[in-house]
């Protein structure tokens, strides 16, 4: 229909990209995906280092979900989420099997910022109290709720956001001053006391839950020892507060077990939201559920929620054979196991390159964080201001040399699909290995 210039050309004309200035919006045109790879329309082959926005979990064009999707289609593409079908009720119970705990029941929603919203909303319906305490280096959505939990700077353009988000501190062992002098878990117990204290000055008759990334994302992969979510669980129970834990981006085996909070058994999770990896991208869906306490409560009263789209019949269908392919092809293992492998390659990086300062995450879902210099961990570019002009490079080398991943601040990620072999992997760290190169240039130590 057009030339891929005549598609970058009219994209650019008529449609709007997100959190950007749209005079500067230089896109590539992508015309298919497999694997682990994807094409431009120009022909040229990349290989999918972040999977997307870290939500290609199975890998591009699985034959198993595209012909799933594709029956459902022929039968029946829509309907009013007052029905049901079959797909709908298979979804369900399959998030009720393989989610930790006595969570049983979920409402579907169009992605993560919706997941997200409901969860709060949820939460607030459920205690009758309107406050969620969220940590300031979160990413939860871009609605005004969801922008107002996240501490991520993109919400400061349409602040103020809502008004009962009350922030918390990180566990960053590499960057908070509460680690310096003491231990990984002596640090998180100094932190999880900070936010014990919080709770007490905001009042818990008015608190009614504490979100957090259960392993964090967009924000740098943030990696707490277990004692601080036995900690946050603690006070939770102590102060009567539920617990979200927002997985987004860190479920569905990303981090080498089905959800990021599997890694802290000892936490009770009473609400978790659900997107990404659920349909691994091929549809958009999300998900909130919730434990039988919760969920026996709204038996009785009004779920005040709803969407035109919630539980979409594509969404369903692609649900329950993404779900399959993890199972299928034992990928939650895969991750694990290969995320040893990646995180080897990283730590050979690292003796390489004085630009690595440190290097966070577990299975498929990890990232470097580069310096200007070891012993000041000084960042090559700042949490909340534009990308420095090494970084723009260091992203532009990596995608003219084939590797498509995702650059922040001064973070690259390292969350390629769990289908991914062994030798893609030396690939792509062949790739970032060159990058790195010139990245040492910056270096100032």
């Amino acid at each position: 229909m057009f030339t891929p210039a005549e598609v970058v050309e009219k994209s650019k004309e008529y449609t709007f990209v997100s959190w950007s200035a749209q005079g500067i919006w230089n896109p590539v045109p992508m015309e298919r995906g497999d694997g682990v790879y994807v094409w431009d329309a120009n022909g040229k082959r990349y290989l999918d280092w972040s999977s997307q926005l870290v939500n290609v979990n199975i890998g591009h064009s699985h034959p198993h979900v595209v012909r799933a999707i594709q029956e459902q289609a022929a039968k029946l593409c829509y309907v009013e989420p007052s029905s049901t079908t079959g797909p709908r009720a298979r979804l369900g119970e399959l998030l009720a099997e393989v989610t930790p705990g006595s969570l049983s029941k979920t409402l579907f929603a169009n992605g993560g910022t919706d997941a997200v919203e409901n969860a709060m909303k949820i939460a607030r319906l459920y205690t009758g109290k309107q406050k969620i305490l969220t940590r300031w280096r979160s990413y939860h959505g871009g609605t005004f709720a969801a922008a107002s939990a996240g501490g991520d700077p993109r919400r400061l353009a349409n602040e103020p956001g809502v008004p009962w988000i009350v922030r918390l501190p990180d566990p960053y062992a590499y960057r908070n001053p509460a680690y310096r002098g003491r231990t990984q878990e002596e640090g998180d117990l100094v932190v999880a006391d900070m936010i014990e204290e919080i709770v007490q000055m905001e009042g818990p008759e008015y608190c009614a839950a504490i979100m957090l990334e259960s392993y964090s994302g967009t924000s740098g992969i943030l990696q707490p020892s277990p004692v601080f979510f036995k900690r946050i669980s603690e006070i939770c129970a102590k102060y009567g507060l539920l617990f979200i834990a927002d997985e987004v981006m860190s479920g569905f085996g990303r981090t080498g077990e089905w959800f990021g909070i599997d890694h802290y058994p000892d936490v009770k999770v009473d609400i978790m939201a659900l997107a990404k990896g659920i349909t691994a991208g091929y549809v958009p869906l999300g998900a909130t559920v919730v434990s039988e306490e919760i969920a026996q409560h709204f038996d009785k009263n009004t779920l005040w929620a709803g969407l035109t789209y919630s539980s979409h019949t594509l969404a369903m269908a692609a649900g329950v054979a993404t779900i399959e392919v993890y199972r299928n092809e034992n990928l939650i293992e895969r991750s694990r196991e290969l995320g040893k492998v990646l995180r080897k390659g990283l730590m050979d990086l690292a003796e390489k390159h004085p630009v690595i300062g440190d290097i966070r995450g577990t299975g498929l879902h990890q990232m470097i964080e580069i310096v200007k210099n070891r012993a000041t961990r000084e960042p090559m570019s700042d949490f909340n201001k534009p990308m420095t002009d090494a970084m723009k490079q260091a992203a532009k080398n990596l995608k003219d040399n084939g590797l498509s991943t995702f650059v922040r601040w001064n973070m690259i990620f390292n969350t390629p699909p769990l289908v991914i072999t062994e030798a893609q992997l030396q690939e792509g760290l062949q790739i970032l290995d060159a990058a790195l190169d010139k990245l040492d240039a910056y270096y100032e130590g």
